[in-house]
């Protein structure tokens, strides 16, 4: 019980700050560009500054190298997910427009904007390293097959770009998380007033992340909220499939227990908030994609402490 009432206490810290943005939201003080300005603020400043911060701070060469070869799990849960979300969408004769954000949604989870505070907040700091392993299988599968996936439901078909696919996989996240990397692996210490400034920065990731999922739950509408077939096929794809699935991989290979514990929740974590916005970008079902961001994080809040208790 004792892990349970702690897995819930992590899970309130985040329905605490998730309600300040929805609650904000409904008194009228985030407006759309609020919103996309409080995303840019998380991903190109907090986010990366944050990376960059916490890795030159808390590890060292030999820990970094020791990490690199655990990539390997959740790519691999994320291929098998893409064959059972195939498979799916044939079995359960998904509505063909959904097809591409169905199984990009199937496969991916929000690692950064859910993933990261609720690890942060059940695990400490210790999680960061696999937290941010598992986001840059995450962040590549979804930047270029998820992507694409989208692209082909919607009027623009898809068509693969080099060049836009590389800068969505180099992102500012992942950009900071690689700067952190080579500043470690080659010893250099930066002015400590510049360190400063970047963990103040980075101290506003979780907190802002929070208030913008609030801001999705309360514009998508919880009144859109519905459990159809299509629906409750992706809330089987995030919150058992994924989850067993990473929990059986691990039958096979050794890991520690924190490794094990944070790859099985982050593959249980909800819909990309991202996949919304790609999908609206061109013009797939954006509000399917809004309804289930918001369908999985709420039910997240339940999931997770249950699947706490699970797996200590």
């Amino acid at each position: 019980m004792g892990v349970f009432f702690s897995s819930i206490q992590g899970i309130l810290i985040i329905i605490g700050l998730i309600a300040v943005g929805y609650g904000l939201t409904h008194l009228g003080w985030f407006s759309e560009n609020s919103t996309q300005l409080i995303a840019k603020l998380v991903t190109q400043v907090a986010l990366p500054t944050y990376m960059i911060s916490t890795i030159t701070k808390d590890f060292t060469a030999e820990k970094l190298i020791k990490l690199l070869p655990d990539l390997v799990i959740p790519v691999l849960s994320m291929t098998i997910l893409i064959f059972v979300s195939i498979i799916l969408i044939k079995v359960l004769k998904i509505d063909p427009k959904h097809k591409g954000l169905f199984s990009s949604m199937f496969f991916n989870s929000n690692t950064v904007f859910v993933g990261l505070p609720v690890n942060m907040a059940l695990f400490g700091e210790k999680s960061l390293p696999y937290v941010l392993v598992y986001y840059m299988a995450n962040t590549t599968f979804f930047w270029t097959l998820g992507t694409y996936l989208i692209q082909m439901d919607g009027e623009i078909k898809g068509k693969f770009k080099l060049k836009t696919t590389l800068k969505k996989i180099f992102s500012p996240p992942l950009m900071g998380f690689i700067i952190g990397l080579i500043l470690v692996m080659l010893h250099i210490q930066l002015p400590k007033f510049l360190m400063s400034d970047f963990e103040y920065l980075g101290n506003l990731t979780i907190p802002l992340s929070m208030i913008f999922i609030g801001i999705s739950i309360y514009n998508a509408g919880l009144k859109n909220i519905s459990f159809h077939k299509d629906n409750l096929a992706i809330l089987f794809g995030r919150f058992l499939c994924a989850p067993l699935l990473m929990a059986a991989l691990f039958l096979f290979i050794p890991a520690t227990p924190l490794m094990r514990q944070v790859f099985i929740v982050q593959a249980a974590m909800p819909v990309m908030t991202n996949a919304p916005v790609v999908a609206k970008l061109y013009h797939a079902d954006s509000d399917y994609a809004a309804i289930m961001v918001t369908e999985t994080t709420l039910l997240s809040l339940i999931v997770v402490p249950i699947i706490m208790v699970l797996i200590k």
